[in-house]
């Protein structure tokens, strides 16, 4: 019983780190639960998938509240990459958060859809298909 809260509860909290700024990979954490095959490979992608769409909403909601300080001096992101990034997530739109799962885009996109004002309802839509697929794909992988 501890072993199965240590196993679900790790997965999930590296899923919902590696979906924010953090670099950590939930992908390598599913592979071998799944591979010890002592766990529903169901509950795996499950689990992975709420604390990774979960992480991305963190993202969301700092996206709302971060554009305020877009023009100080201690803000992260340069104020043209940002534009450019805003620029491109307006020419691709809510559909662009298909890709919210590619390591190094994903996140920051996530973030974008939060200073854009993407409908929560949207996005928590759109981005819980692309870490679900992306989970599925690897789950996939590793057990056939």
């Amino acid at each position: 019983m501890l072993g199965d809260v240590a196993a679900y509860g790790g997965l999930f909290l590296t899923a919902f780190a590696a979906a924010t700024v953090l670099p950590l990979q939930s992908e390598a954490v599913l592979a071998g639960l799944l591979l010890v095959g002592t766990h529903s490979p169901a509950a795996l992608v499950l689990v992975a998938t709420l604390g990774n769409v979960l992480g991305s909403v963190v993202n969301w909601f700092l996206g709302r509240g971060i554009d305020r300080f877009r023009d100080r001096k201690w803000f992260p992101v340069k104020p043209q990459a940002f534009d450019r990034a805003a620029a491109r997530y307006r020419r691709y739109g809510r559909w662009s958060l298909l890709l919210s799962w590619v390591p190094i885009i994903g996140d920051p996109l996530t973030v974008v859809a939060g200073v854009l004002r993407e409908p929560l309802w949207s996005f928590v839509a759109i981005v819980t298909i692309a870490k679900a697929g992306r989970y599925l794909v690897l789950a996939g992988a590793v057990l056939n």
